[in-house]
């Protein structure tokens, strides 16, 4: 080992790799807090996860050998994300509800259009979904991955994606399309 080596440690970017990493990963905090925000629900347990993910890319960025590096840090955060969804949230609220199952009923065309394009409904429909569901919608609609991007970043075939996709907005559909429900008055 060579004296210049002796007390560096080995997840300590040189100069230029530091410069590339901000150059190409840095750019993307935005989609990374985003991706852990929509998948865990919470700001806070978002915040804390986003930014143990980027320090795992920052960690392993001698691992990145070219490509999309946005694709590459979002893949981390999803992982991040499971794994602390994993050791933090029951198992319960990560099934995925079977409609089957559970048929909803038809609506009337008038709930339909007081249903609208509100966007505070359209954030709750899609907290609604599972997880998984979830993180397709956000990654095609909100953060504009293409389906390779999506199937590198869930490392899932891009097949996969495209159905998951198709379901994930069913899903949402169906849920922006339910009537609101309402709180009971309150008596004072």
């Amino acid at each position: 080992m060579s004296g210049s080596d002796q007390g560096r440690s080995s997840d300590v970017l040189d100069v230029d790799e530091r410069a590339r990493f901000e150059q190409l990963v840095l750019p993307h905090l935005d989609a990374a807090f985003n991706l852990a925000r929509w998948l865990l629900r919470s700001r806070e347990d978002s915040e804390d996860v986003a930014q143990e993910a980027v320090l795992r890319a920052y960690r392993f960025f001698r691992g990145f050998h070219g490509g999309d590096a946005r694709a590459w840090l979002l893949q981390i955060v999803r992982n991040t994300c499971y794994t602390w969804l994993e050791k933090n949230r029951p198992v319960e609220h990560m099934t995925e509800f079977d409609e089957e199952l559970h048929p909803q009923p038809s609506l009337s065309p008038e709930s339909l259009a007081i249903a609208g394009d509100n966007r505070e409904r359209l954030s709750r429909a899609l907290e609604t979904l599972p997880p998984r569901f979830r993180e397709v919608l956000v990654l095609r609609e909100l953060e504009g991955c293409s389906y390779k991007e999506i199937a590198a970043i869930t490392a899932i075939p891009i097949g996969t994606v495209m159905s998951a996709l198709a379901r994930a907005r069913q899903r949402l559909q169906r849920a922006l399309t339910q009537p609101p429900v309402q709180e009971a008055p309150r008596e004072l």
